[in-house]
């Protein structure tokens, strides 16, 4: 090789070498785009076999690796923090419930975020779309904790097209950075012109880390909770469901804009030194909830509850520098251990990030290396009084997880495509639940679609409101069969294990709602309010 090279290029090369030793420089750290949806269920993206077309997501996906085991929080501020930190909502003092607009509490100061860590190793960092991790004070804001710059809101919910929240007050919540931005506009839309301006406007010299929290599809406020520009609810005449159809369009703008970013990515000459982790932060809201018409059939359940239909998440990792692509791994992957792998992917110390609950799985995820994670402890909540762990494939569930509202399996609209949702997709796209990876050896684009076998007419007598549950996850996806009475030992292992975490939990730091919250202080603006 070295003899097709004049003198010349001889001495360039070997100048530049000795540079490289002369400065101690490095290959340039990865840049990161977190993408998080918001309330978008495990059925509401083609690659598990929606309805729902989502072309640029799925490419992502099935490009990557999709993380078929993946678990977040059953609901926002929890999923969030978590992200954040590295820990467990436990942890945290964010295991029950949301923060509400009016509440003063928010993500604890103690705790250093995820943009700090990377700042100190260099990167630009910016935050485009959704906080939800306090705001009633100006040193909870992102801007305060390691974000260059924020574009979005601060609440957890508001309209799509004139940014008011509606949360015991009305007012008005978008910011870029501090400055109130009080214009009429799609949010997904300016989401995506502002990642774009991001990512097209970045320094080069230093590594970007950008987080878009998106809006979608999270309802918007009772009055009109379910909100898309016609031209993205067009594209799915063949849903007859008005409520699902203007979901799908959502949907479809969230897919648009996951493109836009991809395509950026490319232009700048950045996609082949980017990592793109695409992650649900709860299951999604079916059976009306919220007024919102999310899917996650054929698993149980819906957001805010403990069944899987909460807490499996929608996730994907795509990346040029991960050596093993086009993959689904059932590998067990937690939202916490998503600071310890990108911060190792970047280059840095575990140990600087401390105390953490979240693992580092870069090595498992670029190599496709063995299960690293055998225990999730979903949540214990000790003001609703409920609780749930899963220990390699065994789940345990206890409490009240829903007052009864949402324990069952809720159908989406049936896909034009594929027939009846049931049994013809489970036969058509079938997948074996026994292998811990699979390639996409027929179809690059085939869909996984989680098989639980007909549903039986009775299942098993299941009610974690008066006595644990016990499931076999890796069988019985679905939920269908309580085990509990079968393996007695296993029940009070996974109930100890419990025990244990709960020693170490921190009180949680939920506070009631404040009157002095109320934007008609501030302009009819949410601002924060206390100093």
């Amino acid at each position: 090789m070295w003899s097709c090279l004049g003198a010349d290029q001889l001495k360039l090369l070997v100048s530049l070498a000795v540079l490289l030793v002369a400065t101690g420089q490095e290959p340039s750290r990865p840049n990161i785009v977190l993408i998080v949806a918001d309330d978008l269920g495990w059925n509401d993206v083609g690659f598990h076999g929606s309805e729902i077309k989502t072309p640029n997501i799925d490419r992502l996906a099935y490009d990557g690796v999709i993380l078929n085991n993946y678990y977040v929080s059953p609901i926002c501020t929890p999923t969030r923090g978590s992200l954040m930190t590295g820990r467990h909502p436990i942890h945290l003092g964010l295991q029950h419930y949301v923060i509400s607009a009016p509440e003063p509490w928010g993500l604890p100061l103690n705790y250093t975020l995820m943009p700090q860590h990377f700042k100190r190793l260099g990167y630009a960092t910016h935050i485009v779309g959704k906080w939800h991790l306090g705001f009633f004070k100006n040193e909870y804001l992102p801007t305060s904790r390691g974000f260059d710059s924020h574009f979005g809101y601060w609440t957890g919910k508001e309209d799509y097209f004139d940014h008011m929240d509606i949360d015991g007050f009305k007012g008005l919540d978008f910011r870029n950075n501090m400055a109130v931005v009080n214009d009429t506009f799609y949010s997904t839309e300016q989401y995506t012109k502002q990642a774009v301006n991001i990512i097209e406007t970045h320094d080069m010299s230093k590594p970007l880390f950008l987080y878009l929290a998106h809006q979608a599809v999270h309802a918007g406020n009772s009055n009109d909770p379910v909100q898309a520009p016609s031209e993205y609810v067009d594209r799915f005449p063949y849903i007859e469901n008005k409520k699902r159809r203007t979901f799908a369009g959502m949907a479809a703008a969230l897919d648009d804009s996951i493109g836009e970013v991809v395509r950026i990515l490319n232009h700048r000459g950045l996609m082949n030194n980017t990592i793109i982790v695409f992650s649900t932060d709860n299951g999604g809201p079916a059976n009306n909830y919220d007024l919102n018409a999310a899917c996650n059939f054929p698993l149980r359940g819906t957001k805010n509850t403990m069944w899987e239909g909460g807490l499996h998440g929608v996730g994907f990792i795509h990346s040029a520098l991960l050596k093993h692509r086009h993959v689904k791994t059932d590998n067990m992957v937690h939202v916490s251990d998503w600071l310890p792998t990108l911060y190792s992917a970047a280059g840095g110390s575990i140990a600087d990030l401390g105390d953490i609950d979240g693992l580092d799985l870069w090595d498992m995820m670029k190599k496709g290396g063995e299960n690293v994670r055998h225990e999730i402890l979903h949540n214990i909540d000790p003001v609703s009084k409920f609780s749930a762990i899963r220990v390699d494939g065994y789940k345990l569930i206890q409490g009240d997880i829903s007052g009864h509202r949402n324990d069952g399996w809720y159908s989406c609209t049936p896909p034009t495509d594929y027939g009846n949702i049931t049994q013809q997709v489970q036969e058509k796209y079938h997948h074996a639940n026994n292998h811990s990876k699979e390639r996409f050896t027929r179809n690059p684009y085939t869909p996984y679609v989680i098989d639980c076998g007909p549903r039986p007419n009775t299942t098993s007598d299941c009610d974690p409101y008066r006595k644990p549950c016990l499931f076999y996850i890796p069988t019985d996806p679905c939920e269908y069969n309580d085990v509990a009475e079968f393996n007695p030992a296993i029940v009070q292992s996974m109930l100890r294990r419990i025990d244990q975490y709960s020693a170490t939990a921190v009180a949680p730091v939920n506070k009631p709602e404040d009157k002095n919250a109320n934007p008609l202080f501030y302009g009819g603006v949410w601002s924060p309010w206390l100093d």
